[in-house]
């Protein structure tokens, strides 16, 4: 049986070789939560040199929509997006700062090399089972681009979310 690692976003960002793809892992920190509207949003904001409204800087970015919370869950089902639909969109993040990403499925070779460029990790959630995903986060805000509803940015603080690494730092994958 395989050990399952209790981590904090901080140890994936100061430490990433020390994830191998295929770890299991219990995430707890400060994550944002973006999907496909949000990314596009994002990198017209860097194109157009614009002050971006998350810091990028070591950021971990879960391809996610979290439903509308239930009293007294800070947050209702928050199951993981398919992250190819945000392949587009990865490299350039990563090139401003962002670490590491949590989503569902393959990502593109591009993204493969942007994380080993970047020194980063893809992690994999497991689809179909946000209403428990959602058991693990402490904390919930919107903090950008409300208009686009379940598809806002959020903050969000989470406490052994159950993640296995996908692709890591050195570019192996699961």
């Amino acid at each position: 049986m395989s050990v399952i690692k209790r981590v904090s976003v901080c140890d994936l960002i100061l430490s990433p070789e020390s994830f191998s793809a295929g770890d299991k892992i219990l995430l707890s920190g400060k994550v944002y939560t973006a999907r496909d509207a949000a990314h596009k949003k994002l990198i017209e904001l860097l194109n157009k040199g614009e002050k971006n409204p998350i810091e990028l800087q070591n950021a971990a970015i879960y391809y996610a929509g979290p439903t509308e919370a239930r009293p007294p869950m800070p947050s209702g089902s928050m199951g993981p997006t398919t992250s190819s639909r945000m392949d587009p969109f990865a490299p350039t993040l990563m090139e401003y700062g962002v670490k590491v990403m949590i989503g569902k499925g393959e990502r593109s070779e591009e993204v493969r090399q942007a994380i080993i460029k970047h020194k980063g990790l893809y992690l994999l959630a497991v689809g179909g089972a946000g209403a428990i995903a959602a058991k693990c986060v402490e904390s919930l805000k919107v903090i950008a681009f409300p208009e686009l509803g379940a598809e806002s940015i959020k903050e969000i603080t989470l406490r052994d979310f159950p993640l296995f690494v996908g692709i890591d730092s050195f570019g192996n994958k699961i």
